[in-house]
């Protein structure tokens, strides 16, 4: 639904030179044209008109001097710097551009009728007077030559395979007769017709179509040849087919004219010659000839030269050129050009610009020349209001094709209505006026301006069938002439009607590099339009744009210069008074009539009309980098912004370029609008993003639930945007529209509307595009939470308030499904209430307004409440419909019982709901559910009576039961009475109720113990010995909670119940024994050892347990205070000597582990930075084309390189996938986890040796197994349990005299902790810690700085742990004054 818009046009009046135009060249490259004559042969500045070079052809004899000489071809060679043209003569000239020398090249005595080079110059075409073809290389090299008319039909000749006669075939809608009908005699070519072959090459370049006269039948017929010279195939005798051939440089079909006995058609043929299409020309029979075809260079323009075969009441002919395009398969006349009869400007040369596909060039017989631009417009309303019907204006020859969005969509040729004028339109401009931009007025060809305005008339009538007119066609109001003297055709372009009979144009300027500014409006004669105000305009003005609701104007020059229009005011009226008047179309009147009475002119009224610069709130001059067809102005973030389109796709705003993909857009509201290449639509609130917003948000490829972004067909364009109707309509590739509602539109407008309180318009939409109904609460849930009175008027619905209720959930859709995009302001959550869930929230908020207002008109709506809520209010609900059969409603408007329960049936399952009615011990309520249901009566009645018979508590356990309510079963089992105990038991034991059963009987009865000492057993089967034993103990289980207590290893209780059940001396020492055997077995030394020494009277295996724990204090204490020093030289002083030994050792190997990896870490990490700055992909991870490499099996656990079996790892726990992962990591050299694993190692080495240092409460082990360790193929040393303290050690062997060991000791472990505290900044810098900083600073290389920000983010809790660096206790105090350099005492 697009327009040709004439953006530009250059002429350039009476090349000078000899002769009439005959053919016209152009030099891309140079900008110049090259023109030539029956004399001479010349290249012309367009911009002067100035001869760039000149060569006389009669001066050389190639055309006789008496001017009766033709050129036949002319072709500018890039390669070559010069020109070839060929004359009817039979010479071949090529003219040098640079010297201006003209030189023969060949000739051919039978004369040349064509010339015709390929597209990519390397072959050129000529037919001779003989009716031949000469094929040459660009260097006149001859290849071939052979006939045009040829009896042949060429290689790609039908074959016919025998299958059946014509008589028998199908012949579609011509019927049986066309088997019957006699092949129909072609008549000779028209009188006109100038019998010249005419030569088309293909777009490829790799067969070209030669048109002639047959000399046996006297009609043209189109053969087509390849590169080769090989024939290829022959036309189908066409009856009425024209001189005019042209191949489309797409290369799909060739187009010719056809003249038919009633029409006048343009036909199609492909490359087989047959027939393709066809449309018709706009010509009465006999009317005008088509002397040319020509497509211009993207195939999408078919321009049509034609000139009357009848001269006119003055004799003289009229020409035209006409501009057509295809959409949907329909054929649109967009651009015709009158030349009028005058003969000197007609035009004799006429060629599409070989490089911008919308420049079209003319030479007139009166050597003036003149080149048009043309661009792609949508000519839509602009107004923003509800009161405009987003037309949309489509030009089609002498009729405007409108359609009004807002009412129907009307997929193309078809529209919502048509437009009759009597000349073909040229442009069409909607009114720039608020509320009035239904209207349009259309400029033709004749020079006139056609004024359309809506019917005044009443509400659309009624037809007999039923149906009405959506919307009154507009009816033409006024027809002005212009009084404008028109040099050339199209010499008034960018009309503008700005209001009334106001209009602005843009006419050529008085040189061709500048333009024209011209106010036209009726002056004396009210049907004439002249020019009242003229302003020049340094610069050819390319756009001219009016911004409907600011009335801002704004025009854009040819290098991308953007200006602001500036009005003057009048004596007495003032355009921004008349635009904002009541009526300004009186006021306009009123205005005119004052300013003649006042003897002021139209000229005073725009004396003060002025161009200003273009600039931003900052006072900086702002133009577009490059010239932009299509242009638009809008506010940016409340700054009044220019955005322009280049052909290109690049799309700016002011001098920023915003994207460079874009292939339309359009502005709406406070919506930007566009289509992009990627296939996408974008819609971006252009108040809530600045330019850079903007850039950020079409760069970006778009989240899950960016509501910006729409996925479209590709080649999918903007045609318009319905206002205040969230719809955008697109144009495919092939025509047809599509009308989708953009997610950014609807959400805004939603937004608007639950602001503003408007839940019906909201919730209707809503439900309509299958938006959430949950934003309708998630956008501000404590304005919906005060509104729901309103809420509930406005919807005046019960199906539409169960709906809402039925489609609530806790998810919060205003930031998961429709989150608010970048930009606007985000509303303040609060949490719910109390921490309620949303949904227990709006139901109960809903329910309490709809039982305050009418509880019997919301009946189904409550009922909906209770049961949406999260845990379903099934018994309330069940209760009120047995309320309604019970006290029916009165009055209408109210639901009875059955509806409420068929109703409540239909949100639940007949079953789930029969089960929570029996719930509720209401017999009456189950019946009545029952008899709803599919269930047998046979089956519910019997025992529906045997539960009637029982005792009432006993019936509703029995119920509890059978419902699985166990824990309610059991407190109504509990009031049934003794008998009923045994049962209760056992529902506890297979229930496992034993907390609550325990609640529910007294602590001194014989119940409570029997559950009891069941719970006791329980516990005992679950492992948990010491609860048990406190069970029984204050049941009074003695012997029960002794044997439990001593399971348990809990020591101080079993000896506590032992003394209270009067256990001899004999029985309490065997119990101590036994305890404190299992209390070494746990490593609880010091308490084994308080057994044996007070309760089993041992103090020998007392000590040698303390020694065994290392336990040296306590140990030393029971030696002195059972005098046995004996104990100290047999047992504590070798244990003590062997644990600082294997210490030593141990901390040594820890030192030398952590030495070996921290430098193996190193040389990993550089290989990795030179790999960053290298740019070598790194392999890295498990995904890497090496992994297979590495054995699966081996891994690090503990810092230490294990081998495992392939085992199955449970992934149950965040332990075990932990540990999962730990398997992954190896120190193996060059594994992709190698550094991973190196730091991990470190890690556990550093957290190792700091536990060292000693805590209260660490256990302890005894020498022989502290002393076992492992030492492992990494070397890593490590103990298998927790180390001994190194304080309490060294204090040990400084008692003892063993000064040696102990500086030894405290040494190595100093250095080991100074050596690890300073190489965790190293194996942890700082960087690593937080998050994934890039690596920065002047050592940094853009690659590297690269590749740590495409560096990938951890893989798991595993990854985060080991970038953790441990914590090391530096405040714990373990270090002996005894052995520092500055020590005081000295040892001997």
């Amino acid at each position: 639904m697009r327009n040709l818009k004439l953006l530009k046009s250059l002429q350039s009046s009476e090349l000078q030179g000899p002769g009439s135009p005959q053919c016209l060249s152009l030099r891309v490259d140079a900008g110049t044209v090259l023109v030539a004559s029956q004399y001479s042969i010349a290249e012309f500045n367009p911009q002067t008109g100035q001869v760039v070079s000149e060569g006389s052809l009669t001066a050389e004899g190639y055309l006789p001097a008496d001017g009766s000489g033709c050129v036949v071809g002319l072709q500018d060679l890039a390669e070559l710097e010069s020109a070839c043209l060929a004359t009817a003569g039979g010479d071949v000239v090529v003219f040098d551009l640079d010297t201006g020398r003209l030189e023969c090249v060949g000739s051919v005595a039978t004369g040349l009728t064509a010339m015709s080079w390929s597209p990519d110059e390397e072959l050129v075409i000529f037919t001779t007077g003989e009716e031949t073809i000469i094929m040459m290389t660009k260097s006149f090299e001859p290849i071939t030559e052979f006939a045009i008319h040829q009896d042949d039909f060429g290689e790609g000749k039908f074959i016919t395979v025998g299958w059946g006669k014509k008589e028998t075939q199908f012949h579609g809608s011509e019927g049986k007769e066309a088997a019957q009908r006699k092949a129909q005699n072609v008549k000779p070519a028209a009188e006109w017709d100038d019998r010249r072959p005419r030569v088309t090459w293909r777009g490829d370049g790799q067969v070209f179509a030669v048109s002639g006269v047959c000399p046996w039948t006297g009609a043209r017929k189109v053969r087509v040849w390849n590169r080769e010279g090989v024939l290829q195939a022959t036309s189908e005798p066409v009856d009425g087919l024209e001189q005019a051939l042209c191949w489309k440089p797409s290369g799909s079909l060739m187009a010719s004219t056809q003249r038919h006995p009633n029409k006048h058609s343009v036909v199609f043929m492909e490359k087989n010659g047959l027939l393709h299409g066809d449309f018709t020309l706009p010509l009465r029979k006999d009317q005008a000839k088509v002397k040319e075809l020509l497509w211009n260079n993207d195939s999408k323009v078919l321009g049509v030269w034609l000139e009357d075969l009848t001269a006119g009441e003055d004799g003289r002919i009229d020409t035209c050129v006409q501009l057509w395009t295809v959409a949907n398969f329909h054929w649109y006349l967009k651009q015709s050009l009158d030349f009028g009869t005058d003969p000197s400007q007609a035009p004799v040369c006429v060629c599409w610009d070989p490089e911008r596909p919308l420049r079209l060039h003319l030479v007139t017989r009166g050597r003036t020349y003149l080149a048009y631009d043309w661009g792609w417009t949508t000519e839509r309303s602009q107004w923003t209001g509800a009161l405009d019907d987003a037309d949309v204006a489509v030009i089609d020859g002498d009729k405007i094709l409108v359609t009004s969005f807002r009412h129907s969509t009307v997929p193309p040729p078809m529209c919502s209505f048509e437009l009759q004028l009597s000349s073909p339109v040229n442009q069409v401009t909607f009114l720039c006026q608020p509320q009035r931009t239904n209207q349009l007025a259309a400029f033709t060809a004749n020079g006139n301006i056609a004024v359309y305005g809506q019917d005044s008339g009443g509400e659309p009538e009624k037809v007999a069938n039923g149906f009405r007119t959506v919307t009154r066609p507009l009816v033409l109001q006024k027809t002005f002439s212009v009084a404008f003297h028109q040099q050339a055709p199209l010499s008034l372009r960018h009309l503008l009607w700005l209001q009334g009979d106001l209009f602005m144009a843009v006419g050529s300027g008085l040189l061709p590099t500048s333009s024209a500014l011209m106010v036209l409006c009726p002056g004396q004669d009210a049907d004439t339009l002249s020019v009242r105000c003229r302003l020049e305009v340094d610069g050819v003005v390319i756009s001219l744009v009016r911004r409907c609701s600011t009335q801002s104007l704004a025009l854009q020059l040819e290098d991308g210069r953007i200006r602001k229009l500036l009005w003057g005011q009048p004596a007495t009226f003032t355009l921004g008074r008349l635009l904002c008047a009541p009526d300004p179309k009186k006021s306009w009147t009123m205005a005119r009539r004052n300013l003649l009475d006042a003897s002021y002119s139209y000229c005073d009224y725009c004396a003060e009309l002025s161009l200003e610069e273009w600039r931003d709130s900052s006072g900086c001059l702002v133009n577009f980098p490059v010239p932009c067809p299509q242009m638009a102005l809008c506010s940016v973030d409340g700054q009044e912004c220019a955005l322009g389109l280049t052909d290109r796709a690049r799309l700016f705003a002011a001098d920023v370029e915003l994207a460079s993909n874009v292939s339309s857009f359009a502005v709406c509201d406070d919506f930007l609008v566009v289509t992009t290449h990627s296939h996408t639509c974008r819609c971006l609130r252009l108040s809530a993003l600045g330019l850079k917003g903007l850039q950020a948000a079409l760069a970006r490829d778009g989240g899950q639930n960016d509501e910006t972004l729409r996925r479209v067909e590709r080649g999918s364009r903007v045609v318009t945007v319905v206002s205040q109707d969230m719809r955008v309509v697109l144009q495919m590739p092939r025509g047809n529209l599509e009308t989708v509602h953009h997610r950014a539109l609807v959400l805004a407008q939603l937004r608007q509307w639950l602001d503003s309180l408007r839940f019906r318009e909201a919730f209707e939409c809503m439900r309509k595009l299958r938006i959430d109904l949950n934003l309708i609460y998630d956008h501000n849930p404590k304005v919906f939470l005060e509104n729901t009175r309103t809420f509930l008027a406005q919807l005046d619905s019960i199906n539409s308030i169960n709906l809402f209720l039925t489609e609530l959930r806790e998810e919060d859709t205003s930031s998961s499904m429709y989150p608010r995009p970048e930009g606007r302001p985000q509303l303040r959550r609060q949490a719910h209430i109390s921490g309620r869930k949303k949904v227990d929230v709006v139901c109960d908020a809903l329910r309490g307004t709809m039982e305050a207002a009418d509880p019997n008109k919301f009946c189904l709506s409550i009922l909906t409440a209770h049961v949406k809520k999260t845990t379903p209010e099934l018994e309330i609900a069940l209760q009120k419909v047995h309320k309604l059969r019970a006290n029916p409603p009165e009055g209408d408007g109210g639901v009875n019982a059955e509806e409420a329960l068929k109703y409540l049936l239909f949100l639940v399952n007949v079953n789930d709901l029969y089960e929570h009615s029996l719930g509720t011990y209401d017999f009456d309520l189950v019946l009545m559910v029952a008899e709803k249901s599919q269930k047998d009566p046979k089956e519910y009645l019997p025992f529906l009576n045997t539960l009637k018979s029982l005792e009432i508590n006993y019936q509703r356990y029995t119920i509890d039961k059978h419902l699985k309510r166990y824990g309610k079963a059991l407190i109504h089992l509990s009031k049934s009475g003794e008998e009923h105990f045994p049962e209760a038991l056992q529902l506890v034991k297979e229930q496992k109720l034993y907390s609550q059963a325990l609640r529910l009987y007294p602590p001194d009865g014989a119940h409570y113990k029997a559950l009891s000492r069941a719970y006791a057993k329980h516990l005992l089967d679950r492992q948990q010995a010491e609860q048990a034993g406190l069970l029984l103990w204050r049941c009074g289980e003695l012997d029960g909670a002794l044997e439990a207590f001593a399971a348990a290893a809990s020591w101080r209780n079993a000896v506590c119940v032992a003394q209270q059940i009067q256990m001899s001396d004999d029985k309490l020492a065997l119990l101590a024994r036994d305890l404190a055997g299992k209390l070494s077995e746990q490593r609880r030394y010091t308490e084994a050892a308080v057994l044996l020494d007070q309760y089993a009277k041992d103090y020998e295996e007392a000590i040698l347990v303390l020694i065994s724990g290392a336990a040296w204090e306590e140990a030393l204490r029971l030696i002195h205070t059972h005098d046995r020093a004996d104990i100290t030289e047999t047992d504590l002083k070798p244990a003590l000597f062997e644990a600082a030994s294997a210490q030593t050792f141990l901390v040594e190997m820890q030192a030398a582990a952590f030495s070996r990896h921290r430098t193996r870490l190193a040389v990993v990490r550089q290989r990795k930075e030179d790999k960053a700055r290298m740019n070598v992909p790194e392999d890295d991870g498990p995904d890497c084309a090496d992994a297979e490499l590495y054995s699966e099996a081996s891994g690090v656990t503990s810092a230490s390189e294990y081998s495992h079996s392939n085992s199955r790892v449970s992934s149950r726990s965040s332990k075990n996938r932990r540990k999962a992962e730990r398997k992954k990591l190896s120190l193996k050299e060059g594994s992709p986890t190698e550094e991973r694993a190196l730091t991990y190692a470190l890690g556990e080495i550093v957290t190792s040796v700091d536990k060292m240092r000693g805590e209260p409460s660490y256990a302890r082990g005894t020498v022989d197994t502290f002393c076992r360790f492992t030492l492992l193929g990494s070397g890593c040393l490590f103990a298998l349990f927790a180390a001994e303290e190194v304080r309490a050690l060294l204090e040990a062997l400084v008692l003892f005299r063993s000064d040696e060991r102990a500086e030894e000791l405290q040494l190595v472990f100093q250095e080991a902790l100074r050596a690890m505290e300073e190489a965790v900044p190293e194996v942890w810098p700082q960087g690593a810690r937080g998050g994934r900083a890039p690596l920065m600073g002047p050592s940094s290389t853009a690659n590297s700085i690269t590749a740590s920000l495409q560096q990938p983010p951890p893989a798991s809790q595993q990854d985060v742990e080991i970038s953790t660096p441990p914590t090391m206790r530096s405040a714990v105090k373990w270090k002996l004054d005894l052995f520092e350099t500055n020590s005081p005492f000295v040892f001997v």
